[in-house]
């Protein structure tokens, strides 16, 4: 039988190499004193990276370099997210970065939270939370949200035929018909954008 430290390993080799945790991702398998021992031991012997306090994730490896990167910025995001219970989607530029839709990473990054506005460090770079109106987060969530914010950023005149192409290929059909759903009583331009991406969902 599993004990519970041998479980929490288990969870964190499934989430996989650059997935972010905190300690909360795991209360439904152990009492808080036993995960924070077993996080702390794997940190010990470098299974895991503390990112910051009370977040951490399985580095990447760089195999030509044989250095671990940097942590990903996104996965950190949701992982302080999850934490606080907040919903978060990422802002604009960051958006359009997270698509492939620009290769630019924006010099602030900023996810819109029903949280508070906040700034959390992680290694060079710092996370931007900024609060939005409730009207402004109701139904936001999952990819329908993130291409949103990234269409918003790109404005109509910037969403040619390569962008079309990039958000097709990043969304399952399931998404896009739930794009074309959601974006209806919206802005004119991103439903027909939306309708576009869906072309060959059927």
């Amino acid at each position: 039988m599993q004990t519970m430290r041998d479980q929490i390993v288990a969870r964190i080799e499934r989430l996989g190499e650059g997935k972010a945790f905190s300690a909360k991702d795991f209360l439904d398998i152990a009492s808080r004193t036993t995960i924070d021992v077993t996080l702390a031991e794997l940190t010990l012997d470098g299974t895991i990276r503390r990112v910051r306090r009370g977040l951490y994730d399985m580095p990447k490896v760089n195999p030509a370099l044989g250095g671990k990167l940097s942590p990903d910025i996104d996965e950190a995001a949701r992982a302080i997210a999850r934490k606080q219970k907040w919903k978060i989607v990422p802002e604009g530029a960051w958006a359009a970065n997270l698509l492939g839709l620009s290769t630019q990473v924006p010099a602030k990054i900023i996810y819109l939270t029903d949280g508070p506005n906040n700034e959390v460090p992680i290694g060079r770079r710092s996370i931007y939370f900024k609060h939005a109106r409730p009207k402004a987060m109701a139904g936001l969530g999952g990819k329908f949200a993130l291409v949103v914010q990234a269409l918003r950023y790109l404005g109509k005149e910037s969403v040619g035929p390569r962008e079309i192409a990039t958000l097709r290929a990043a969304l399952s059909p399931a998404e896009k018909r739930k794009l074309v759903k959601d974006t209806r009583f919206g802005v004119d331009w991103i439903y027909e954008v939306a309708k576009r991406i869906a072309e060959k969902a059927a």
